[in-house]
C-alpha cells in the first residue's frame, strides 16, 4: 500500500508556509495496486512516497505539475537498497516504467526545493502490477464465451475512457491555472499602465501651465 513520508519544509517567509501536512485532494486506489494522487507541495519542500513492491513487478509511475511556477518539479525514484531508478530536474510531466528487481520498499521523491516564493500541485499517478483478469483462468474447461469476451473488451474500453477523463481534467486544470495567472497578470498591467498615463497627463498640465505663466523679473539700482 502506498505510504507517505513526512517532507521537510522551509518558509522562505517567518510564518508563510511553514511545517506543514501536505493535503491530499484525491486518493483513488486501483484493483491493481494503482494510486493516484494530488497534492500541494510548498516552495523549498520535498514530498516523498513509499510503496511495498514484491520482485518481477511490473510498475509505472507517471506525474503532472498541474499549477504553480514554471509548472515543473523534481523526481527522484529509488529501490530498497538506495539505488536511483529514474532522476529528473525540473520536469513538467513524465513517465516512466520499470519492473522490480528485489523485493523491499521503493521511494519516490517530488522536490520543489529550487523554488523560493512559488508553490506547486503535482499529480501523479502510481501503478503497481496488472488489474487482476475478470475471469480467472483457473478450473477453467473451455474458452471465453461470446458473452465473456464481449464483458472483457467493454472493461478495456471503459479503462481507457478513464485514462482520457484524467487527462482532460489535468489539462482543464491546468489550462484554468494559466487563464487566471494571465488575467491576473493583465489586470496589474492595467492598473499600472492607468497610473502612468495619470502622472503623465498631471506632469504635462504644470508644463504647459509653466508655459502661460507670467515671468516677472526685478531690476535692482545700487547707488553709486
Amino acid at each position: 500500500m502506498l505510504r507517505s513520508g513526512s517532507a521537510q519544509c522551509w518558509a522562505a517567509a517567518a510564518g508563510r508556509w511553514g511545517c506543514r501536512l501536505l493535503a491530499l485532494l484525491l486518493v483513488v486506489p486501483g484493483p491493481g495496486g494503482a494510486s493516484e494522487i494530488t497534492f500541494e507541495l510548498p516552495d523549498n519542500a520535498k514530498q516523498c512516497f513509499y510503496e511495498d513492491i514484491i520482485v518481477g513487478t511490473k510498475c509505472t509511475l507517471e506525474f503532472q505539475v498541474i499549477t504553480g511556477g514554471h509548472y515543473d518539479v523534481d523526481c527522484r525514484l529509488e529501490d530498497p537498497d538506495g539505488n536511483v531508478l529514474y532522476k529528473e530536474m525540473k520536469k513538467q510531466y513524465d513517465s516512466f516504467t520499470f519492473t522490480a528487481s528485489k523485493n523491499g520498499t521503493y521511494k519516490f521523491c517530488f522536490s520543489n526545493e529550487f523554488s523560493t516564493f512559488t508553490h506547486k500541485t503535482v499529480y501523479f499517478d502510481f501503478q503497481v502490477g496488472e488489474d487482476p483478469p475478470l475471469f480467472p483462468s483457473e478450473n477453467r474447461v473451455s474458452a471465453l464465451t461470446q458473452m465473456e469476451s464481449a464483458c472483457v473488451s467493454i472493461h478495456e474500453a471503459l479503462k481507457s475512457v478513464i485514462d482520457y477523463q484524467t487527462h482532460f481534467r489535468l489539462r482543464e486544470a491546468q489550462g484554468r491555472s494559466r487563464a487566471e495567472d494571465l488575467n491576473t497578470r493583465v489586470a496589474y498591467w492595467s492598473v499600472g499602465e492607468a497610473l502612468i498615463l495619470l502622472v503623465v497627463s498631471i506632469g504635462q498640465v504644470f508644463l504647459l501651465k509653466s508655459f502661460f505663466s507670467d515671468k516677472r523679473t526685478t531690476t535692482t539700482r545700487v547707488g553709486s
